[in-house]
């Protein structure tokens, strides 16, 4: 009998979730909230009256964080949405790979090369300013499993 019981708790991991709930109501423009799967930057929010059958509904317009798409959505506001849980961290740019990725070098002298150059005029800057023998850190900023560098800042070392 204890073999039909045995339970597989292989594939964990160290804790950290990903997202965690906060209710509608409590959530702020410039805040995070998961939109259709995808991890959002909240730039507008309006919430309307009461109806006739009870809640307040919130209306969110975000931005996806990775991608730049515009996502909405109505929630009642009492109850629950997904909130990204949202890192950034700072890096040291060392090299840029012919394929396109970036060599990142950690406060502890470690290096990452598992980032890719971001597409757009921000890669095209990063490329430009490197090839111009500029010192600069990246900002990386980590959300549901995701990394992208989403700014540039002059190291002042």
């Amino acid at each position: 009998m204890s073999e039909e019981l045995s339970h597989d708790f292989e594939g964990g991991d160290a804790g950290a979730s990903q997202i965690y709930p906060a209710q509608c109501s409590s959530l702020r423009k410039n805040g995070y909230v998961v939109i259709k799967g995808h991890p959002c930057k909240i730039v507008e929010m309006s919430t309307s009256k009461t109806g006739k059958h009870g809640h307040a509904k919130v209306h969110m317009v975000g931005i996806d964080l990775f991608s730049g798409k515009k996502y909405e959505d109505i929630c009642p506001s009492t109850h629950n949405m997904d909130v990204p849980v949202v890192k950034r961290a700072d890096y040291q740019l060392v090299d840029i790979s012919a394929d396109g990725y970036l060599s990142l070098m950690l406060e502890s002298g470690e290096l990452r090369e598992d980032i890719k150059l971001p597409e757009g005029d921000l890669g095209a800057d990063i490329k430009q300013r490197f090839e111009g023998g500029e010192d600069m850190l990246l900002t990386v900023m980590k959300a549901m499993g995701e990394e992208t560098v989403v700014a540039i800042k002059q190291n002042s070392k």
